[in-house]
């Protein structure tokens, strides 16, 4: 009774929401000792004290497959499932780094591949480091960021297979997601606009000792310098605009060539299955005419014998 799934509780891609996690592993839950002792009668505003008190991520260890905290109560949340406010406020929560990494994996394991980019993607900018506990035992240390990501291209995590997600650029086509900005991206933009600034920064006019005190000599070196520079200057930044636009470009043709393999592959299924249906049918034929061109062969060759010696 303790190990069923709540009533009223909607079913996840058709099927009970304790079954994302496999067989064998939700048994090592139901029988490990933290299951039974901190995990029982956890309701949805318990289970928040119990991912408050968690110290590492990690999914089962050992020889004998012993399961985490961590998995103990992703098990538990799929079994009791909590509202999606309750979801959401534990992925917002920026003070305890684990409770936001067990409602990331909850929302992975149950949410729509909307709600994953849209919940999920923020988190890549938090760079806090999580212990985590691998499949010998022994613990090292990733990043936030690295596990957002891993739960949004891998297709397993902690020895669950996560639900497979529709592609970002297929959801951006279709005008449901909105093109991400990575913050990376605007910190480059603003690295580049002050080395522009900087190298726009006029250079300080001497004053009329010192221009007396140069030679000709000297100042059509000067000169020249700074013409060498400016120089230098367009041609680095001619160079930067050209490799964004190769980059776009490749970009574009990548996008255009999978979009045309796509509708190539949708538009010749069909042919393909029926020219495969015509050659199966040929050869079926000429198989059949084979065999009756045996048997008319045998029955000539019997009636020979019968005549030659009846």
């Amino acid at each position: 009774m303790a190990n069923r799934t709540v009533k009223d509780a909607k079913s996840i891609r058709g099927t009970n929401p304790q079954f994302l996690i496999e067989k064998i592993i939700r048994s090592r839950i139901y029988e490990c000792k933290y299951w039974k002792e901190e995990c029982f009668a956890l309701s949805a505003e318990l289970i928040v004290d119990k991912a408050m008190e968690l110290r590492y991520i990690g999914g089962i260890y050992g020889g004998n497959i012993k399961p985490t905290p961590f998995l103990c109560l992703t098990l538990k949340m799929l079994q009791i499932q909590p509202e999606k406010d309750i979801v959401v406020e534990f992925i917002k929560n920026e003070e305890f780094k684990y409770v936001r990494a067990l409602g990331a994996l909850y929302m992975r394991l149950v949410g729509s591949s909307i709600e994953c980019y849209k919940y999920l993607e923020p988190l890549l900018n938090d760079s806090r480091k999580l212990r985590h506990q691998t499949r010998e035992g022994e613990f090292v240390l990733v990043h936030m960021d690295e596990f957002i990501d891993a739960l949004l291209h891998e297709e397993r995590m902690f020895d669950i297979i996560l639900p497979r997600m529709q592609k970002r650029h297929v959801l951006e086509e279709a005008n449901e997601l909105e093109p991400r900005i990575s913050a990376l991206d605007d910190d480059a933009d603003d690295n580049m606009e002050t080395s522009g600034d900087e190298d726009e920064l006029p250079p300080e006019k001497p004053t009329k000792r010192e221009d007396r005190k140069r030679s000709p000599q000297r100042k059509e070196r000067d000169r020249s310098k700074e013409r060498d520079r400016k120089h230098r200057d367009r041609e680095r930044d001619r160079e930067r605009e050209r490799e964004n636009i190769r980059a776009d470009r490749d970009r574009e043709k990548y996008r255009e060539r999978s979009r045309s393999r796509e509708r190539r592959h949708r538009s010749r299924t069909p042919e393909r299955r029926e020219r495969r249906d015509r050659k199966e049918e040929r050869t079926k034929s000429r198989r059949d005419h084979e065999r009756h061109e045996r048997d008319d062969r045998r029955r000539e060759r019997g009636h020979r014998n019968k005549n030659v010696y009846g």
